[in-house]
């Protein structure tokens, strides 16, 4: 392999890793309408019926010059991974900031970064609001595992109020092996915390001109064992009246929004 074709292969892979594919009637129109969403190509089913939802569906793909390909219905239950909610319609949108966490790991300006990491995050409203707080607020990007974790559907989208297809996410397979790399990077190692009711030390003394990595657990079991190896502090945030601990999402806005307030 040439330089000019190992340069085409990472441009090509990186575009790929750029999709994210939707399911549903109703979640890929809701996508579509949105004008700054692109689209790549436009999945249906061979069977479905030419009925107003799926003309409409097509025409704005069509308009936002997306390739349409036809399936069979086993074919397409593959490229949506979701046979039972797929509704016969799949779209590969194409967003930006979405893709591996190699890419960002190896951009020179990244520096002084501030992440957030979800660790077995499973209810798709906490993962989809904590989408909206990490664009909306100071942070430069969400680590999102590919197992474990709620699945970037319906109900994220909706969560995310379409803050989804504006937030950078760095994808991994792993969550622990993907930590691995931050803190092994040889010219800039992060920091991991993670969060826990019981820590000691707490979220307002870690220093903001490091490479901060802050991993928000399961809703019910915290951070995982693997996890947690993986971290160089545990972290609280204080509470009053002998509340034990706060909401995941609401956690992470807090998180997001630190020091701005």
């Amino acid at each position: 392999m040439n330089p000019n074709d190992s340069q085409e292969y990472l441009e090509r892979k990186r575009f790929f890793d750029s999709l994210l594919t939707i399911f549903g009637r109703k979640p890929v129109l809701e996508a579509l309408q949105d004008d700054s969403v692109k689209i790549h190509r436009l999945h249906l089913a061979s069977s479905n019926r030419s009925d107003g939802i799926i003309t409409e569906i097509s025409q704005l793909a069509k308009a936002k010059g997306a390739e349409i390909l036809y399936h069979d219905r086993q074919e397409l239950s593959r490229i949506s991974k979701n046979a039972k909610q797929d509704q016969g319609v799949a779209a590969d949108l194409i967003c930006s900031a979405y893709g591996s966490y190699q890419d960002f790991l190896n951009e020179p300006s990244r520096k002084n970064y501030q992440l957030l990491a979800v660790d077995s995050i499973t209810n798709p409203q906490n993962l989809g609001m904590i989408i909206r707080s990490v664009c909306a607020g100071f942070v430069d990007g969400l680590i999102l595992p590919e197992k474990g974790c709620a699945k970037l559907d319906a109900l994220v989208i909706k969560a995310s109020t379409g803050t989804l297809f504006r937030t950078r996410i760095l994808r991994c397979k792993q969550l622990h092996k993907c930590l691995d790399d931050f803190r092994q990077h040889e010219d800039n190692p992060a920091e991991v915390y993670g969060l826990s009711s019981h820590a000691k030390n707490q979220l307002k003394d870690v220093p903001s001109d490091l490479a901060n990595i802050f991993v928000l657990g399961n809703e019910t079991h915290g951070v995982s064992e693997h996890v947690a190896e993986r971290c160089n502090k545990m972290l609280a945030i204080p509470m009053n009246n002998d509340v034990e601990s706060l909401n995941v999402a609401v956690t992470a806005s807090l998180i997001a929004f630190r020091g701005q307030i």
